[in-house]
């Protein structure tokens, strides 16, 4: 077994320099990985390709890397609740690649699964399908997608063990799961990080074999993106 705890953020993410494409797995505000993202704020690495279904909010999450400046591209399955990704990507000051949530999920498991490419009726007949190519099959239009890949994809976890097999609770398996396939590095934080043997093999949901670093993290703060409540009369 390989032992493939490092001590925290700060050291997963030393060598990550400016210019990479990372992916950051999480869906909305779950399943984000805080730690790493603070990381590289502190880092001040800039000219980054980010891959992730949202950029957070404002003064959150992505939302940080995006008020400082570290992003130059994002790409992504929407714009969210994020002022500063909207006002970035108006002014031209943010390349953005929009691409349907599906494509983005099943470009990001192609990647993962060495899938170069694959057809999808997703976008056919719109702007997104512009330029590439078409098939029919059943009948139907497909656009050829290729897939994603990452110098490094950072995920984060509920547990996982030292020898990086990780277990996601909930929506938080939207994305971290096929982006910690498709990176050349994946750095994996969690919130329990437990001996190997200690997690039930049924229940892990990526192997450690994807994962080349791993740590428990710390002061997660779990915001909600909506806080919606009932009325009572």
């Amino acid at each position: 077994m390989i032992d493939k705890q490092i001590l925290n953020a700060e050291q997963a993410c030393k060598d990550i320099k400016s210019g990479a494409t990372i992916m950051l797995g999480g869906f909305g505000l779950c399943g984000i990985p805080e730690n790493c993202i603070e990381a590289l704020v502190k880092s001040k690495i800039d000219n980054l390709t980010c891959i992730s279904n949202n950029a957070g909010v404002d003064n959150f999450g992505l939302g940080y890397l995006l008020k400082s400046k570290q992003i130059k591209k994002m790409i992504s399955s929407y714009v969210g609740e994020n002022d500063e990704f909207e006002r970035q990507m108006l002014s031209g000051e943010l390349i953005v690649d929009l691409i349907p949530q599906g494509s983005l999920a099943e470009r990001c498991r192609a990647g993962g699964a060495g899938i170069p490419a694959f057809y999808t009726p997703a976008g056919y007949g719109t702007e997104l399908g512009l330029g590439k190519e078409v098939r029919e099959f059943n009948g139907k239009p497909h656009i050829l997608e290729t897939a994603l890949v990452a110098d490094f994809a950072i995920v984060k976890a509920w547990k996982g063990d030292k020898a990086g097999n990780l277990i996601y609770k909930a929506t938080a398996r939207n994305f971290n799961h096929p982006m910690a396939m498709a990176g050349k590095v994946t750095i994996a934080e969690v919130e329990e990080l437990v001996e190997p043997g200690e997690l039930d093999p049924n229940q892990i949901h990526t192997p450690g074999i994807f994962v080349q670093r791993i740590f428990q993290g710390t002061k997660y703060e779990k915001r909600i993106e909506q806080k919606t409540v009932k009325k009572i009369n």
